[in-house]
C-alpha cells in the first residue's frame, strides 16, 4: 500500500486552462460553505468529488458539465448543520436491537442490476447526495435509559465493493455506525438494511432514489420521476413518522405467542446464509400460469412453498407455518419510510399439504382472514399494549427478557418466511438502464430456507436464502415450477464455506 496520499486536486488542475481553473475555484468555495463536518469527513467527501471529476474528464465530459452534475447544491444543508434530530424506534423495530446477541439481527437486501458495470466514483457521489433526503437513515443506533433510539450522524456514508456474505450483521455498537450499507459488484447495486431502520417498502423508496441519482450522474436526463423521491426535496415529518402510533386501539387483541412450528430437516450450517439462489421468470408467462389457478402470484408461490417444505422434512406429522409480512400501507394512507408492516401466519398440518389447487384456495382464505385490516389492527394493539407495559422498565433489565422471548417464540414459531414486494414502479425510461431487481431476506437461527419475491421490467425474481446444504427445498420448488410450464433462469452463489 502506498503510504503517500494522492493529490487529486493537483492532478485535476494540471489538466485545466485558466478559465477552467476559475470555475474550479468557485466550485471549491461553494463546497467549503456546504461541508462543515469533521476535517476527516470533509477531506473524504472532497476526495470523492475529485475522483468523480477525473472520471468525467477521462470520459470526455467538459468541465462545465462536470461541475454542474456535481454541484455542491446537491449536498443541501445536511453537511453544513450540526446534528439535532433523533428518532424513537417505531413499534415494530423496538425489539430488534434487544435481540441481537441471541444470534438474530434481521437484515434484508434490495438489489438492482444495471445494463452496464457500476462506476464506483459516481455511485459514491449518488449516495452522498441522496442520504440527506432520508434523515432517519442517516443515523446511528444508541441506547437510552428505557429504549434504543436512532441519533442523527453527519458523516460521509461510504459505498463498498461487495466482498462478503450477503446480509451480514451490522456492528451497531461502534460509534457512528450506520444501520444500512450500499455495495456494488459488477453491474449490481445493493442496499442492505438492519430492519430497525425500515421495511421492504421503505427500503425500496431509498433504492429507487439512489438509482435515479446515480443515473443522473451518468449524464442521463430523465424528467419524469413518477413515484421516485427527488433527493433535493425537503424531508417531511410524515416521511419519518411512527405510523403505528396513529392506529386506533381495538377492543379485541391478537395473541403474540404461537406454538412451535415444524422445521425442515436439513442440518443447519454455521455460515448463514450459506447460499443464495435466484429463480427468474418472465412476468407475463408467470401471470398466465397463475391465471390458470385463478389466484394471485403470492398465493401460488406459497402453495408451492408448502409442498417444497413438506419434501424437505423427515417428520410424518406436525404443523408447517409460513410467515407472510403484510404492508400496512394497504390499509392506511402513509408515506413513512420507517417500519410499517405486520405479519400473518399461514398454517397447514403436514397431512393437509397435497393438492396445489386445494392449497391455493385455503391459502387465499387464510390470508384474507388473518391478513385483514381488522386482524392487523388487533396485532398492533397487542404489541402497543406489551410495549406500554414494559415502557418504564430500564433497558438493561428488559433487554434479557426480550432476548428470551424472541429466542424461544420468534423464528421457532415459523417454518419459513415468504415476503412479496410486488411490482416495482419506475418510469419507462429507467428500463433502458436497469435490467432487473431482487429481494434477499437475511437469515433466522432455525429456519432452513426463506424466500423474497420482487418484479421489475417484466422479470420476476424469487430469491431463496439457504441455511442448510440440503438442496431438497429448491429442487422440489424448481420441479413444481417446471411442471407448470414455466421457464426458469437459475442464478446465485456457490456455497459459502467460511
Amino acid at each position: 500500500m502506498n503510504k503517500y496520499k494522492i493529490d487529486y486536486e493537483s492532478i485535476i488542475r494540471e489538466r485545466l486552462n485558466d478559465d477552467e481553473l476559475l470555475m474550479l475555484d468557485s466550485f471549491y468555495e461553494n463546497f467549503k460553505q456546504r461541508c462543515l463536518i469533521s476535517k476527516s469527513g470533509i477531506h473524504k467527501i472532497k476526495t470523492d468529488i475529485e475522483k468523480a471529476i477525473l472520471y468525467y474528464l477521462d470520459n470526455g465530459f467538459k468541465l462545465e458539465k462536470t461541475l454542474q452534475l456535481l454541484d455542491p447544491k446537491n449536498l443541501g444543508g445536511f453537511y453544513a448543520r450540526t446534528s439535532s434530530l433523533w428518532f424513537p424506534l417505531d413499534d415494530s423495530g423496538k425489539i430488534y436491537p434487544m435481540s441481537i446477541d441471541h444470534g438474530k439481527m434481521p437484515v434484508f437486501r434490495l438489489s438492482a442490476y444495471l445494463k452496464e458495470d457500476i462506476v464506483p466514483e459516481l455511485l459514491q457521489m449518488a449516495l452522498t447526495f441522496t442520504i440527506k433526503r432520508f434523515p432517519s437513515f442517516a443515523t446511528t443506533l444508541k441506547k437510552g435509559l428505557f429504549w434504543h433510539y436512532l441519533d442523527t450522524t453527519k458523516k460521509r456514508f461510504r459505498i463498498r465493493e461487495e466482498d462478503d456474505v450477503p446480509c451480514k450483521s451490522f456492528k451497531v455498537g461502534i460509534s457512528e455506525a450506520a444501520s444500512f450499507r450500499v455495495q456494488y459488484y459488477k453491474n449490481r447495486i445493493s442496499v442492505e438494511f438492519f430492519h430497525v431502520l425500515t421495511d421492504g417498502s421503505g427500503g425500496m423508496v431509498f433504492l429507487k432514489s439512489l438509482l435515479s441519482e446515480y443515473i443522473r450522474l451518468l449524464g442521463v436526463e430523465i424528467k419524469e420521476k413518477g413515484s421516485i423521491w427527488d433527493v433535493n426535496d425537503i424531508p417531511t415529518e410524515a416521511e419519518v413518522e411512527n405510523t403505528f402510533g396513529k392506529i386506533p386501539h381495538t377492543e379485541e387483541t391478537s395473541g403474540l405467542v404461537n406454538k412451535r412450528a415444524l422445521q425442515m430437516s436439513g442440518k443447519l450450517t454455521k455460515m448463514k446464509p450459506n447460499q443464495i439462489i435466484h429463480f427468474k421468470f418472465d412476468s407475463t408467462k408467470l401471470k398466465e400460469v397463475v391465471k390458470k389457478y385463478n389466484t394471485t402470484i403470492g398465493s401460488y408461490f406459497l402453495a408451492l412453498m408448502f409442498i417444497a417444505i413438506k419434501s424437505s422434512t423427515d417428520s410424518l406429522e406436525g404443523n408447517i407455518s409460513v410467515q407472510v409480512p403484510v404492508n400496512m400501507k394497504k390499509f392506511y394512507d402513509s408515506v413513512t419510510v420507517r417500519n410499517f408492516a405486520m405479519y400473518c401466519a399461514v398454517n397447514f398440518d403436514l397431512s393437509e399439504i397435497n393438492d396445489i389447487p386445494e392449497l391455493i384456495t385455503n391459502i387465499s382464505e387464510q390470508i384474507a382472514t388473518k391478513g385483514s385490516k381488522e386482524k392487523m389492527d388487533e396485532l398492533v394493539t397487542s404489541i402497543n399494549k406489551l410495549m406500554h407495559t414494559i415502557k418504564f422498565i430500564p433497558l438493561f433489565i428488559k433487554q434479557p427478557i426480550a432476548k428470551r422471548i424472541y429466542g424461544f417464540l420468534g423464528d421457532q414459531s415459523f417454518t419459513s418466511t415468504f415476503s412479496n414486494l410486488g411490482v416495482v414502479d419506475m418510469p419507462e425510461e429507467y428500463k433502458n438502464y436497469i435490467d432487473s431487481m431482487d429481494f434477499v431476506l437475511g437469515t433466522c437461527p432455525n429456519n432452513r430456507a426463506i424466500c423474497g419475491l420482487v418484479s421489475y421490467n417484466n422479470v420476476t425474481n424469487l430469491s431463496i436464502s439457504k441455511m442448510t446444504k440440503d438442496p431438497t427445498f429448491e429442487e422440489k420448488f424448481y420441479e413444481l415450477l417446471l411442471k407448470d410450464g414455466l421457464e426458469i433462469e437459475v442464478e446465485g452463489s456457490g456455497i459459502y464455506e467460511y
